[in-house]
């Protein structure tokens, strides 16, 4: 099976049940891009366009990039200017004051650098670069459950199957600073995540591509497995599960 088939998939209609709690959590790196109204701004990886809601009420003009049709249809029903776009192609050249991104960066697995480039083009000189992703650690009891389940259905090169980069602050800081960004502001952030639906629906969500490794028709009980797995960590006595989110928070600015 070829890693084009292992991407992820997003589902609108999925994500707003299971995983309102991304962009719920991701308002208080809002506060880190500190939003002037007039800006124009680009939200990376925009989603369902819930949190890029948040930017145009603050008074900017916002443009939300997405590479999933599902979650661009969703967010222009929003009123959002959310357009089809590849992170890997970014279209656009000394435009914006400022690019945003929740919760996306992570995903871009393939070459981190290209999308942190093209960030670059796409602002203005003295433009800011705020975001938060998944961080060095970050579900890593998650993971762990989801290869060594993998293992005994007999899948080879598991590290290839996982579609998340979760950098330490110094690798992130260091692929910044290459491509001529100051970093103001860099933190790894411990943040266990309480899943209102529990582990299954989010496994469902964001571990498709670990699904994928397998036939279709064994998927359901690797997942009643990797759950399984999970539920003497991460599982509390009243049948609450937490995920073991760590998140990488920044603010990086061009010179002038």
């Amino acid at each position: 099976m070829t890693a084009q088939r292992r991407t992820q998939e997003w589902n609108s209609s999925r994500y707003a049940e299971h995983a309102r709690f991304v962009s719920d959590l991701g308002q208080s790196v809002l506060e880190l891009l500190e939003v002037r109204a007039g800006e124009r701004i680009l939200d990376l990886g925009c989603g369902d366009g819930a949190l890029t809601e948040s930017i145009v009420l603050r008074g900017a003009q916002v443009v939300g990039v997405d590479s999933s049709p599902d979650m661009v249809q969703a967010a222009r029903l929003r009123g959002i200017d959310a357009r089809l776009v590849s992170a890997y192609r970014l279209p656009f050249d000394c435009e914006f004051d400022a690019v945003f991104s929740n919760a996306a960066l992570h995903w871009m697995k393939r070459s981190p650098d290209v999308v942190i480039h093209g960030v670059r083009r796409a602002l203005k000189p003295g433009g800011r670069f705020a975001g938060e992703m998944g961080g060095h650690g970050n579900v890593a009891a998650i993971t762990v459950a989801l290869c060594a389940t993998l293992e005994g259905y007999g899948v080879k090169n598991i590290g290839s199957v996982s579609p998340w980069y979760f950098p330490t602050c110094e690798q992130y800081r260091e692929r910044l600073e290459s491509a001529g960004f100051a970093v103001s502001w860099l933190e790894l952030i411990p943040r266990p995540t309480l899943l209102p639906t529990g582990m299954r629906p989010w496994l469902e969500t964001f571990a498709i591509p670990f699904m994928k490794a397998l036939p279709v028709d064994e998927r359901s009980q690797f997942l009643d497995e990797v759950t399984k797995r999970l539920h003497p960590v991460l599982c509390d006595f009243r049948g609450g599960w937490t995920a073991d989110y760590v998140r990488l928070r920044f603010l990086a600015r061009l010179g002038e």
